[in-house]
Parts: structure tokens; C-alpha cells; sequence
């Protein structure tokens, strides 16, 4: 009884039985399949996915984020295009400023750019909260909207690179002078806005000198400069237990091992010297 019962289950799971239930399996409704398009991307171009947030104006108000620059905020962005980094294998290098952060990958990439790096980075920022706002519950989830622009040369793409970081100085400099008016002078936002209108970055500079004895040279490069992920060589150390020969004991040494992981810099990447440090980032082969 039991080997005529095995041989049923075993004749119902052969594959023309599969092929049997595949067919039983379609409705009429089935046709919509065919208005789904599988999105592909231009060939042998340097993909570039950059995530903003969503509303985050408001986000940052109702969190209390510290006005111009909260370092947790920056560094929970941070390790967010990490984790995103660690998941994704084929990105080369992220660039990030405020609450966007721009992934590159590789020419060769051939994965689904938008869905994957959004959702990874959406998701690391509520795993991620607690660790740097440990007092502050998330009060509601925050949004990302992404966008894939592709560069078909090197250059364009250290343009684009260039182009966001002179936007990080351009906009850190106008808010780090803002919220010295508004928090350290008395004015209100639309006293402080009058008051900036038209200036230009060196008379932005003598306002923060003259006024608040503060040299912007001398603000953090994260805050004027961004952040930059790249791979680079890591000694991991770790300890591992070890049987001794000949003896009936075991003994903790420490080994010692060579990992690629995500470093997280705060350099100029306009200038030469950052890709003459880092040829590989770039290379096809790497």
C-alpha cells in the first residue's frame, strides 16, 4: 500500500505532469502579462542611480534634525549607501550630500538598477535609525524617489560627479550662513533670505568671518565636501579557536585576513588627484 502511494506522489511530480498543471494552470486573464516591458538600459555606458528623498523638508523638521548640517542624519546616509554597496557588488563608487546619494556602476553591470538600490537603501534607513538617533523613535517611514542617468564616457562622468559635489559647497555654503543670521542674529528666515539675495561666495564667506567669527575653511569637509564610498583593501581581524596537535587542548589565536570593503572618505573628487590616487576605481577590470 505504502510503495503503491509513493509511486503515485512520485508519478504526479514527473515532468509531464508539470507540463500538464502548467497548462490546466492558465486563465484568460493571463494576457496581461503581455503589457509588462523589461526595461533596458543603453550599453557600454557608466550607469549612474541617484536617490533623493522624498519630502524630506518635512521629514527633517518633525525629527528635529540640527539645522544647517545634522552629522547623524549624514552619517545614518552614510552607512545606508554602505549596506547598499555590500549588496550590490557592481557598484564602483557612491557620491552622496544631504539626504541623495548617487550609486556608479560598472559598464559591464547588467542588473535592475532602480528597484534594487532604492529599495536597499529605503530599507537600511529604518534598520539603521535607531543606531544614530537612539532617543528619537521614527515617526513615520521615509521616502525615496530614484532616477538612472546613463554617461557613455569617463569624463562625463567625473563631470557629474564634479557637478553634484560643487552642489553640496554651493548649497552648505548659503545654509551654513542662513542659519548663522536666523539662530545666532535674531533674523527670521525671510529677513535672512532678503539678506543673502544676490551675494556672491566670497561675500557669503566675509559675512560668516566679519559677523560670526567663523572661517568656512575650517567646517567640516563632510559638510562642504560630501561623501565619497569606494572599495578599498581591509585587514579583518578576527579570532578563531584552534586545536593544538599532539595535545588534547584548544587555543584562541588571532587570523588575519585581507577584505574589500566600503570606506566612506570626505575628499575633493573634482581635482585630478583623487582619480590619480585611485586608478582602479574606474578600470574595466576591477
Amino acid at each position: 500500500m505504502l510503495k503503491r502511494a509513493f509511486l503515485l506522489v512520485k508519478d504526479s511530480w514527473s515532468p509531464g505532469n508539470f507540463q500538464q498543471r502548467r497548462k490546466m494552470a492558465k486563465s484568460k486573464f493571463e494576457y496581461v502579462r503581455d503589457f509588462e516591458v523589461q526595461d533596458t538600459c543603453l550599453q557600454n555606458c557608466w550607469v549612474v542611480v541617484r536617490v533623493d528623498g522624498r519630502n524630506f523638508h518635512r521629514f527633517s523638521e518633525q525629527h528635529k534634525f540640527s539645522k544647517p548640517n545634522d552629522p547623524r542624519a549624514l552619517e545614518l546616509m552614510n552607512r545606508c549607501a554602505k549596506n547598499v554597496m555590500e549588496e550590490i557588488k557592481d557598484i564602483c563608487l557612491a557620491y552622496g550630500q544631504s539626504d541623495e546619494y548617487s550609486f556608479i556602476f560598472h559598464k559591464k553591470s547588467n542588473c535592475k538598477f532602480i528597484t534594487h538600490v532604492v529599495s536597499q537603501l529605503s530599507s537600511s534607513y529604518v534598520f539603521y535609525w535607531n543606531e544614530f538617533f537612539p532617543e528619537q523613535p521614527i515617526l513615520y517611514p521615509p521616502g525615496f524617489d530614484g532616477r538612472v542617468v546613463l554617461y557613455p564616457s569617463v569624463q562625463n562622468l567625473k563631470d557629474y560627479l564634479s557637478w553634484r559635489q560643487a552642489d553640496c559647497h554651493i548649497n552648505n555654503l548659503y545654509n551654513t550662513v542662513f542659519w548663522a543670521l536666523v539662530q545666532k542674529k535674531g533674523l527670521t528666515p525671510a529677513e535672512a533670505q532678503d539678506r543673502l539675495k544676490g551675494t556672491l561666495s566670497g561675500q557669503k564667506n566675509e559675512i560668516l568671518f566679519s559677523e560670526f567669527n567663523i572661517n568656512y575653511n575650517n567646517e567640516p569637509e563632510m559638510y562642504r565636501k560630501g561623501s565619497v564610498v569606494i572599495w578599498e583593501k581591509v585587514n579583518e581581524i578576527s579570532k578563531k579557536v584552534i586545536k593544538v596537535p599532539h595535545l588534547a587542548e584548544e587555543k584562541e589565536v588571532e587570523v588575519c585576513r585581507v577584505r574589500n570593503q566600503p570606506v566612506v572618505l570626505h575628499c575633493d573628487i573634482i581635482g585630478d588627484s583623487f582619480w590619480e590616487d585611485h586608478p582602479d576605481i574606474l578600470s574595466c577590470e576591477s
